[in-house]
């Protein structure tokens, strides 16, 4: 393939859908889906308004627009996409991209990346692999960029025995308020991942993003307090078959006040959270854990959890930046 393009900037509703539908057709062929949830929510909500003039600024921080960059061929079709996070730590770039899978073997993945690190103004960029898939490293290795970082899918099924939870004492159980609790499980957040480089940067509107979105479910979204003040949550997450099998649960995400740790708070909210999932009726819980989370991976592991599936982040070497 001789002709293409690469333009970026601000997605048409056009180019918005072919993103998406490019997605969707990657999914298919490798059997995982090659965009995070982040990247899926920013498309659906922020790369371009009803007019398509754009979105993706959250008005409460003052952070600019996420970066989308999408290569057509001559003949218009969207054969590549690529998104930059514009929340990640300002010495990186986290971000992924995607080539249709008719389009793959022209070096068109190759010409994306380089594209993608000339517009990085210096900044060092990662990119993630779901999947880990051996096309993605032999890319990662071309383009001068080295593994780093693995994120684990683990899966135990939910038809087992499940001990009940043990909360710490005086601490009591109830469920997410919408409209009333967003600022105080915000700083919670942040306390609970104030390392880790997605989860603990969330704003607002990261928040308000997935209180939009189909599958949530306060009944599901569980708070612990200690006080009146909250020390833990485990957010439940029950999607439709386009983000995972029907009869499967997620632990989203179960965080625990860095002065609570050490108490059985997290065990106890995970417990609760997967017995939530197994009366729902599902058959099995999902999760995501980093792999040097050796803490988190072996209570998860205690639970029952086995490693499922591996997501890679691959960042450019310095010897290759410039």
């Amino acid at each position: 393939m001789s002709q293409w393009s690469i333009t970026s900037g601000r997605l048409t509703p056009a180019q918005v859908a072919g993103a998406l539908a490019l997605a969707e057709a990657a999914e298919a062929a490798d059997g995982v889906a090659p965009l995070s949830e982040h990247a899926l929510l920013h498309l659906r909500y922020d790369a371009a308004g009803a007019d398509g003039a754009g979105g993706g600024q959250d008005a409460s921080s003052g952070q600019g627009t996420d970066r989308d960059l999408v290569l057509t061929t001559a003949q218009g079709e969207m054969a590549g996409y690529a998104h930059v996070d514009a929340n990640t730590p300002a010495r990186d770039l986290s971000g992924e991209l995607v080539i249709h899978p008719r389009y793959r073997g022209h070096g068109l993945g190759l010409a994306l990346v380089r594209e993608l690190t000339a517009q990085a103004d210096g900044h060092q960029v990662q990119l993630w692999a779901h999947g880990d898939l051996p096309a993605a490293g032999r890319l990662a290795r071309a383009a001068g960029f080295e593994r780093f970082r693995a994120l684990w899918q683990m899966r135990r099924p939910l038809a087992g025995p499940l001990d009940p939870p043990a909360f710490p004492p005086g601490s009591t159980l109830r469920t997410f308020r919408p409209g009333h609790d967003e600022d105080e499980w915000l700083h919670l957040n942040a306390r609970a991942f104030a390392k880790h480089p997605e989860q603990g940067a969330w704003t607002r509107h990261d928040l308000e993003l997935r209180e939009r979105e189909p599958w949530f479910d306060p009944a599901g979204f569980f708070i612990a307090e200690h006080d009146g003040a909250m020390t833990g949550f485990h957010w439940t997450k029950v999607s439709g078959p386009a983000d995972a099998p029907a009869d499967i649960g997620e632990v989203y995400v179960v965080g625990v006040d860095p002065g609570q740790r050490g108490t059985g708070l997290g065990r106890a909210l995970t417990l609760a959270g997967l017995a939530y999932l197994r009366d729902r009726g599902l058959q099995a819980a999902m999760l995501y854990v980093d792999e040097d989370n050796v803490p988190a991976i072996r209570m998860y592991s205690g639970l029952g959890f086995t490693r499922y599936r591996i997501d890679a982040m691959y960042r450019q070497l310095l010897t290759a930046r410039g």
